[in-house]
């Protein structure tokens, strides 16, 4: 995530407390009904595990930090939270035939990961402070091939200090046995999804904003990590 972007954004919010407009989105009722025939799905072709749904708080304020292996993705993880989510994704893919439209219907957000558009942002501070779910990929896009790391970009615990709320990290493992880059349609293998108990970025004495979000994503990161 920019950091430029990041960082207007929060100058912005404190300036204006309004919403920046949003797309059309599917009602929760419509995600409500197709939610058990996806777990069945998921069940049958990757063999799909949830650990640790007890540490998903089901109201307020919450951002979720994933790794990110597959577009699938923000479906696997979203199926055992039963409440209405927003994702911040690439803004390129908005562009893709039907995948794009679909994003927009259930609930994405087009994020310029190399721009200067703050209003994903404030988007996301403005749902966050009303009490809603919004999931982020902190590295950005798909991890490496063999299941690894990417890099954590320090946006997503920026934006959770900024509004206040609490991280759910969640480990995304096997799935890159699934749909890994350069792999044109997604195989059965089997997947798990860890959610990790809850933390709260706190800006500690003598740390500012940035020397903060660095050493709070760095905790982020062995969490996801060491679930892999």
């Amino acid at each position: 995530m920019n950091e430029t972007a990041t960082s207007s954004a929060y100058r912005g919010e404190r300036r204006d407390s309004n919403a920046p407009p949003e797309q059309a989105v599917l009602p929760q009722w419509t995600f409500e009904a197709i939610r058990p025939a996806f777990r069945t799905l998921s069940r049958l072709l990757w063999r799909m595990r949830f650990t640790g749904v007890e540490n998903i708080p089901q109201r307020g304020g919450l951002l979720i930090a994933a790794n990110h292996q597959t577009y699938i993705d923000p479906f696997w993880v979203s199926i055992p939270i039963k409440r209405p989510l927003r994702y911040l994704a690439w803004d390129e893919a908005f562009n893709w035939p039907v995948a794009g439209r679909l994003m927009e219907w259930f609930g994405a957000w087009p994020l310029q990961l190399e721009g200067k558009d703050s209003t994903p942002i404030r988007r996301s501070l403005h749902w966050l402070r009303d009490g809603g779910g919004l999931m982020i990929f902190p590295e950005g896009g798909r991890g490496l091939p063999d299941g690894t790391l990417a890099k954590f970009k320090m946006g997503a615990v920026r934006i959770a200090l900024e509004a206040g709320v609490p991280i759910l990290p969640v480990t995304i493992r096997g799935a890159h046995r699934v749909w890994p880059k350069g792999q044109l349609f997604p195989r059965p293998a089997s997947v798990e999804i860890i959610y990790h108990p809850l933390h709260k970025a706190t800006l500690q004495i003598g740390e500012d904003a940035r020397q903060c979000a660095r050493r709070e994503i760095n905790h982020l990161t062995a969490v996801i990590e060491s679930a892999l």
